[in-house]
């Protein structure tokens, strides 16, 4: 098929650092508004990560790493031991800011190890960790290039996609992990149906997911989370497609809440299930997706929708931010490496070490 230009690379991005400041795209605030906010401290980068202004798991390890670059260049602090105390400080305040994602911890623990391994002033220091930060940035965009190729294999003319949550271009440097074969196949001139959950309740599938794919020219199509079932009970769906936070070293998926449900409708009906995210995600140091510390959010999240209540004042509220979907309910994992299928626990490894 002939190559032709999706608006992708118009889309607004999460995040981009530029003479100091970091530049944070406000995701609370789309599809309605295209926000920018500034970011000089790492107490700034935390806040705008616990409170969702940037998310998805490579964004917010970007966003971290990004971070601690800008503190240490607007610091205050001179001596060279309390400045590595101080950013030390900051960098555990990061690692924590949401505790799921792994790809956070990752770029946090790889600036850190930056800083430890680099002598000199506090300008040699930055220099060093402004660099790490870039190197991490444009890795991620070649990643999620790679990623596009390899899943675009999975995909065929005509072919209805279900997708869960945004992993695209606004939760990663560019084009996303989960959407990125659609990205790459939009630009190839393939025809495809592609259906958005809402994912509630957040709505990061209307808001996010429904905005990138639409600004991009493909054919997307937005349904209520609870809309799935009907949708692949009568031939809709060929495959789902979704990223992740989290791969634990089973092959245990941990992402956005309301996958798990997904996955065991795509095994009732025998549609493959797939997962998108870069290498960084696996997470060989725990066993199972039990082992994995789940976020739980606010309860306003759940009883309010724009600010307006939609729920009894006081009703007892569970929120928590993502599930876990086991390995054997996973068809494969699509990596920047190639796609690893069952069994996973083996092939992951394999695939990973090559």
């Amino acid at each position: 098929m002939p190559a032709r230009p999706t608006a992708i690379d118009a889309l607004p991005r999460a995040v981009r650092y530029q003479d100091g400041v970091l530049y944070v795209l406000d995701q609370r605030r789309l599809p309605t508004a295209v926000v920018i906010e500034t970011c000089q401290s790492a107490e700034e980068v935390e806040r705008a990560i616990r409170e969702l202004r940037v998310r998805g798991a490579p964004a917010i390890g970007i966003a971290a790493a990004w971070g601690l670059a800008v503190e240490l260049e607007h610091t205050q602090v001179a001596d060279a031991a309390s400045l590595r105390e101080h950013m030390l400080s900051w960098a555990q305040r990061l690692r924590s800011a949401r505790p799921t994602a792994v790809n956070l911890a990752w770029a946090v623990d790889r600036m850190m190890a930056k800083l430890w391994a680099t002598a000199g002033d506090r300008q040699e220091l930055f220099t060093a960790l402004r660099a790490e930060a870039q190197s991490i940035e444009d890795e991620d965009r070649a990643i999620c290039q790679a990623i596009g190729r390899h899943g675009l294999e999975l995909l065929r003319p005509g072919c209805g996609v279900l997708t869960h949550c945004n992993a695209g271009s606004l939760a990663v440097s560019e084009r996303g992990t989960a959407l990125a074969p659609l990205y790459a196949a939009g630009e190839q001139g393939m025809p495809m149906r592609i259906f958005a959950d809402e994912t509630r309740p957040v709505l990061q599938g209307a808001r996010l997911t429904a905005f990138e794919l639409g600004q991009a020219g493909l054919d997307v199509t937005l349904i209520c989370d609870n809309m799935a079932a009907s949708l692949v009970a009568e031939g809709a769906i060929d495959l789902v497609l979704v990223g992740t936070d989290r791969v634990t070293a089973n092959g245990d998926v941990v992402n956005k809440i309301g996958t798990l449900g997904v996955a065991i409708l795509a095994r009732h009906f025998g549609i493959p299930f797939y997962v998108a995210c870069p290498s960084s995600t696996f997470d060989a140091a725990t066993a199972t997706g039990a082992d994995v510390e789940i976020e739980e959010r606010d309860a306003r999240e759940v009883t309010h929708m724009a600010g307006i209540a939609i729920a009894p004042a006081g009703v007892k509220v569970r929120n928590p931010a993502f599930d876990v979907t086991p390995a054997d309910l996973v068809t494969g994992i699509i990596t920047e490496h190639g796609i690893a299928r069952a069994p996973l626990s083996s092939n992951l490894r394999r695939l990973l070490a090559a």
